[in-house]
């Protein structure tokens, strides 16, 4: 199986080219100082939630992605599974046999979510008193800015796509996560969605 590595961090892209090398994996590309061999079409996209966009699903339409959390924002994790369609995510703690496996099962075309970054979505957000509200008499601005937010846009990215200042923004966001009884962007998100679905 082809696999292209498309990580931000040139350490880490650079170590698992190597490691999935020195495993036998003969069609493996990603080294930021190298361009991709003539003809290399990757099976499988090694991505991090600021990598992972658009362009790369167009780019290699038949090439299953594969979310790398970094470590970082949960929220960007989040807003990247829900935007785009990626074959799961796994986390930079996983171990060289559980790592094969993974691209093994989203090789055969499953889903994989590591059980560590399983339990941090189920169990984020969890501990709050009171039950999530729906998010009722919500403004058309809000609906903007919360869509944005669903997207894994910044305050700062959000201000400037609407025209507004952070300052603005962040009014506008204290106030959404106060009719939603949440402080945490990623509950947002899918408070949002489950009052999408519902």
């Amino acid at each position: 199986m082809n696999v292209l590595v498309t990580l931000r961090s040139r350490l880490v892209s650079e170590g698992m080219v190597s490691l999935l090398a020195s495993c036998g994996h003969q069609g493996v590309a990603g080294r930021p100082s190298e361009p991709l061999p003539d003809g290399f079409v990757p099976d499988i996209i090694l991505a991090d939630a600021n990598t992972v966009d658009q362009s790369l699903f167009a780019s290699h339409p038949g090439a299953k992605v594969l979310l790398v959390d970094m470590g970082g924002e949960k929220e960007k994790i989040i807003a990247s599974l829900v935007s785009f369609p990626t074959s799961g995510v796994l986390s930079i703690d996983t171990g060289v046999p559980l790592f094969k496996k993974a691209l093994q099962k989203v090789a055969e075309g499953q889903i994989w979510v590591d059980n560590d970054t399983l339990k941090a979505f189920l169990h984020q957000g969890t501990t709050t008193q009171q039950p999530a509200q729906k998010g009722d008499g919500v403004t058309d601005r809000e609906k903007e800015i919360i869509d944005f937010v669903c997207r894994g846009c910044t305050n700062k990215e959000i201000a400037s796509s609407l025209s507004l200042s952070e300052h603005t923004v962040k009014a506008h966001l204290n106030r959404i996560f106060r009719k939603f009884n949440t402080k945490s962007r990623s509950k947002l998100i899918t408070l949002h969605l489950q009052d999408k679905s519902g």
